[in-house]
């Protein structure tokens, strides 16, 4: 296929009109991108953060985190703005959280909140669609299942334009896939790069011995027999790539091929054994879904996987159908909002997400690793019964217009507060940034522009990112 190419000054190489109707004419998918930017935009951003994370850890409360039960308390707002919670001072002068945050209000100087993230995107699926590839779905407001034409996630983009050698997968999903609350959201996979940059996604690693049990070295299974295994397999797939229907087997291949790097490594096989953990550390963590997810997540980051994303809640509003058990529950609360976050949700976000702060600062990972604790939206000021939702008292809608976010390490200036919300956490009053913005900020923290572009399987280029890298966090 013919491909526009750029020179080696980055500008497009003069093209008669006549040519260029030729290359419309083979494929109108290549007229848009004619006179785009140069594939590799030379970076303009000066940030002293910029590169200094090896790792990025995503932390995704799933279901629509209340800004002001959580980041953003107004306790002088009205009783039906400010809820039930009680603000409570942290480590920052100044700077409050909500009560059910003990340990980190005593943490507050070791991250950075923003309070100032704001987007129109109200649903469940197409909002964790837009913070996962920092794009807004095609139908927007909606909860759309996902499809291989959707945008790539972050961590298959960094798997495109920068893939590891020291681990098989460049981007791990823990605690996965996450459901918004009935199917699995779209934005989570390869999208149109294809399955080969789909991130390695585990499910519940609380109940298992080992995070991921098939790398245990099996002794009916020794090094001999499982490299005749592997030669008589590299045999199959020669014989299919000459048939015409051999694709499908060749995108399992891919996929075998990771399979066989991984139990080849005793490193890698180590990153997923929790059970090398004290029993002291895995009880800080919490022993549920969410902690011990945490915990793997800093394992991994040890094991040099650039990019882990820890779907903290995996649904987005699980009690509704088991309200009895904790690991389930996600922030989407609409109704009983209070008794939701101040028996299930807080007190095990409080423990899990501090211990990993504690624990990446202990181990000296936390200046190369960037934390980011995000949802997909924040919930609405006004506390409001919603009919058509479980639940026996009041709650608050979905809020997107402005929400809080966390961020930790890799250069982020530690105890500051990113942006502000109006006197009822409605909307936001200065430094107004939306998701694209935080894409920008994580990739421009891993070193890569977020300018520049990478090309889809056609040749077609794509910009890591439409934002601009926070700048002020540094």
């Amino acid at each position: 296929m013919l491909r526009l190419t750029t020179d080696e000054q980055g500008l497009w190489p003069s093209t008669s009109r006549r040519e260029l109707l030729r290359i419309c004419g083979l494929g109108g998918l290549m007229w848009p991108f004619v006179g785009a930017a140069p594939l590799q935009a030379k970076s303009t951003q000066q940030l002293s953060g910029f590169g200094r994370a090896k790792s990025v850890i995503v932390v995704y409360a799933n279901g629509g985190q209340s800004q002001l039960e959580t980041w953003d308390p107004k306790p002088e707002a009205p009783a039906a703005i400010r809820g039930d919670f009680a603000a409570i001072p942290t480590a920052v002068p100044g700077t409050l959280v909500s009560e059910h945050f003990p340990r980190l209000a005593k943490l507050s100087d070791r991250y950075a909140i923003i309070r100032s993230m704001s987007h129109d995107d109200l649903d469940h699926g197409s909002a964790t669609y837009l913070a996962l590839t920092g794009r807004f779905h095609t139908r927007k407001s909606s909860n759309p299942l996902p499809a291989p034409t959707d945008a790539p996630t972050h961590g298959s983009i960094l798997a495109r334009v920068r893939p590891t050698s020291q681990f098989p997968y460049s981007a791990v999903h823990i605690n996965g896939p996450a459901f918004v609350p009935l199917i699995a959201g779209p934005g989570q996979s390869g999208g149109f790069l294809g399955r080969d940059y789909d991130p390695l996604v585990l499910g519940d690693v609380h109940e298992k011995a080992v995070g991921l049990p098939g790398l245990s070295q099996q002794p009916s299974l020794p090094t001999v027999r499982l490299d005749a295994r592997k030669t008589l397999l590299e045999s199959i797939d020669g014989f299919t790539k000459q048939l015409d229907r051999g694709q499908p087997i060749g995108d399992v291949g891919g996929l075998y091929e990771q399979a066989y790097r991984m139990l080849a490594s005793p490193n890698c096989r180590d990153a997923f054994d929790l059970t090398q953990e004290t029993d002291a550390l895995r009880d800080r963590y919490g022993r549920n879904r969410a902690g011990q997810a945490c915990l793997l997540a800093r394992r991994l980051v040890e094991a040099e996987v650039p990019w882990v994303t820890v779907f903290f809640n995996q649904n987005a509003r699980g009690q509704d159908d088991a309200p009895n058990d904790t690991d389930l529950y996600g922030w989407d609360t609409h109704n009983d909002i209070f008794v939701a976050m101040k028996n299930y949700l807080m007190p095990r976000f409080d423990l899990g997400f501090s211990a990993l702060l504690e624990d990446l600062e202990n181990r000296d990972l936390l200046d190369t690793t960037l934390v980011v604790c995000m949802g997909e939206f924040g919930r609405a000021p006004r506390i409001a019964f919603e009919k058509g939702f479980a639940g026996e008292t009041p709650g608050r809608k979905h809020w997107g217009a402005v929400y809080s976010i966390v961020m930790a390490g890799a250069g982020i200036q530690p105890g500051m507060v990113y942006g502000a919300s109006d006197k009822i956490a409605a909307f936001p009053t200065v430094d107004k940034t939306d998701p694209a913005d935080v894409t920008a900020t994580m990739f421009a923290a891993l070193g890569i522009d977020p300018a520049s572009h990478y090309q889809d399987g056609l040749g077609r280029p794509y910009a890591i990112s439409e934002g601009q890298p926070l700048a002020g966090l540094y």
